[in-house]
């Protein structure tokens, strides 16, 4: 089935840790995508169902004290919850990737003001930074969410990229490139830049998963956006009304069980990724 991929493409997708991966967030995904076209609209709704019923034939995953069915929560909020994570990883990935090849491929001051700003950021807690900005918005929406988010996801991707693109502009064929007249973004877009794809998709999968985590951190201090159901959403109102205490685990616990599904996918297919981009992590492994 492999025979005429590129090999080393074709050790990717036969390898264990990817493909675990990758099966773990295909069933967490695809029953969401799937459910939310057959579940009752009315489902996610405020009396939708009797106040804190365990699971039973009727829920399977019990209701929470407005009476929403959790089931129905949890499909409608894993995607909700991916969707802010995509953004916020996404708009990351794409500044992170430009400045980083800006900042190794020109260097000189453009270099050291890239890579200032980028070592002082990280310095701080991403999530400090987050609260601050969050809290000068009154109404959130997922978008929004993710946006915010991006402003502080770019900066290890930066760090990353501009090591590999310093690698890179001194080899043979960077300086062939140069030599029959490519311009300076000509080298880097049409030369660099596909060199730099297994990295793009490692940093892609761990923006996603670390823009996930910080959403989960704003949504549970109340700081997201209320009015969509997202996971962190669910969890945040779980300990409003003190379902843990009250014994509600058909509340608190799905969500969680769910989210820790999400991050070990992630998890496996980025490692996989990363011993596809450096060969030698797996040798030394």
């Amino acid at each position: 089935m492999f025979a005429k991929l590129n090999p080393r493409l074709a050790q990717l997708l036969i390898n264990k840790t990817f493909l675990t991966g990758s099966l773990l967030l295909f069933f967490i995904v695809v029953p969401s995508v799937i459910g939310t076209m057959l579940m009752k609209p009315n489902a996610v709704k405020i009396m939708a169902g009797m106040p804190n019923q365990p699971p039973s034939a009727e829920h399977l995953l019990g209701t929470q004290s407005e009476g929403r069915d959790m089931l129905a929560l949890m499909l409608v909020g894993t995607p909700a919850t991916l969707r802010i994570g995509l953004i916020g990883g996404g708009v990351g990935l794409l500044v992170g990737v430009i400045l980083g090849l800006m900042s190794g491929y020109f260097g000189g001051w453009l270099d050291g003001l890239i890579r200032g700003i980028v070592d002082v950021g990280l310095t701080i807690p991403s999530l400090a930074i987050l609260i601050m900005i969050a809290a000068a918005f009154r109404g959130m929406s997922l978008n929004l969410m993710g946006v915010v988010i991006a402003l502080t996801a770019w900066m290890q991707t930066t760090r990353t990229i501009r090591s590999q693109v310093l690698s890179l502009r001194e080899r043979n064929f960077i300086q062939m490139a140069k030599l029959s007249g490519s311009g300076n973004f000509g080298v880097m877009f049409q030369e660099i830049l596909p060199n730099l794809i297994p990295y793009i998709a490692a940093s892609f999968v761990d923006a996603v998963s670390t823009a996930i985590l910080a959403s989960i951190g704003l949504e549970v201090l109340g700081l997201g956006a209320q009015k969509a159901q997202t996971l962190g959403n669910t969890i945040y109102f779980a300990l409003f009304y003190s379902a843990m205490w009250r014994g509600l685990w058909w509340w608190w616990l799905p969500p969680i069980i769910v989210l820790v599904c999400i991050f070990l996918g992630l998890f496996l297919v980025s490692t996989a990724l990363d011993e596809f981009a450096n060969p030698r992590l797996k040798r030394l492994g």
